[in-house]
């Protein structure tokens, strides 16, 4: 009986002490790691939210760059800090194909952090040359259905979510296609337009230059409706393969062990920061679409993209790193 009580002691005193951490949360600035160098469309997104949380909170919300190995240096940063809400991670799809890929990791993607909320989405383009006979997914497939084999595909590097999204085209479409991998972005937009690949796969920050230059068309979006950037693109499922969706997603993560409280006051912070129109507005203009919502929901995403990632590089027989 006297253990049961001193338990019970122990227990209320943890959710006291947790509670007056949270009331008295942001006590300093609050860091984002984010995995990418700056500059680029994540980084400027994570920027963008966190002045926003910063005004709100009456504390800095400060974005620390740390880039390397795939964005594993970054999330073991996190994993591994005081779980008191003052460093978090900027974490991105690229943890749920990291988790699907590699053999192990220093920390588990689902157990050691708690999710906050996603900030925004983008979701694939089917990109092909400006003069392409191809007018939709439909003629595309059947080209490559009447050429087995024949048909080429362009994405970034093996593993990246670009080509692992021409994987699932694949496998989903059912056809023989080469699929192609190139260093980068540019390198993928350079062959498609010598005529190297007959379609890339790539988010329309990296090709939007292309489409306002007149030199490349997109052909659909892997997503379940149009992006309202580009109303007149049809998703992959109007124009030929049905239940075709490939998103590429970022957000706010904490550690695992982080007060209830703490992360329920962070995501409602995002949240109202992604609802306000200017942050809406610019993010836009970074071809990424603002997603506020719930740490569930955040938490689910994450957790169907490993599943799904694990089964395209399982059919693809990608070897695991």
């Amino acid at each position: 009986m006297k253990r049961m009580a001193n338990w019970f002691a122990a227990l209320v005193f943890c959710a006291t002490a947790a509670s007056a951490l949270a009331q008295g949360f942001p006590s300093k600035p609050v860091k984002v790691i984010v995995p990418f160098a700056a500059g680029g469309v994540g980084d400027i997104t994570a920027r963008v939210v966190a002045q926003k949380m910063g005004e709100s909170m009456g504390q800095q919300v400060l974005v620390e760059n740390k880039p390397g190995a795939g964005g594993i240096l970054a999330s073991d940063t996190v994993a591994k800090a005081d779980p008191d809400g003052h460093t978090i991670l900027f974490m991105t799809n690229g943890n749920a194909v990291s988790a699907a890929l590699f053999k192990s990791l220093p920390y588990d993607t689902i157990k050691d952090f708690a999710p906050v909320g996603i900030a925004g989405s983008f979701d694939i383009l089917l990109v092909v040359n400006a003069d392409s006979p191809y007018k939709s997914v439909a003629d595309l497939l059947a080209w490559a259905r009447a050429n087995p084999g024949k048909l080429s595909m362009g994405t970034i590097n093996i593993g990246s979510t670009q080509n692992l999204a021409a994987e699932l085209f694949r496998s989903m479409a059912n056809i023989e296609a080469q699929i192609i991998p190139f260093k980068s972005s540019a390198d993928v937009v350079g062959a498609m337009r010598r005529g190297d690949v007959q379609v890339s796969f790539e988010f329309l920050g990296a090709v939007k230059g292309q489409f306002q230059a007149g030199v490349a068309r997109p052909l659909a979006v892997g997503a379940e409706k149009r992006f309202d950037g580009l109303p007149g693109v049809p998703t992959a499922s109007e124009s030929g393969l049905p239940g075709y969706l490939v998103n590429s997603w970022n957000g706010f993560a904490a550690p695992a062990k982080t007060p209830r409280a703490i992360v329920e006051r962070l995501n409602r912070e995002i949240n109202a920061a992604l609802n306000a129109p200017d942050i809406k507005k610019r993010l836009q203009d970074l071809s990424v679409e603002a997603r506020p919502g719930t740490t569930d929901a955040m938490a689910a995403v994450l957790a169907a993209d490993i599943a799904k990632w694990k089964s395209v590089i399982e059919k693809a027989k990608i070897e695991k790193q």
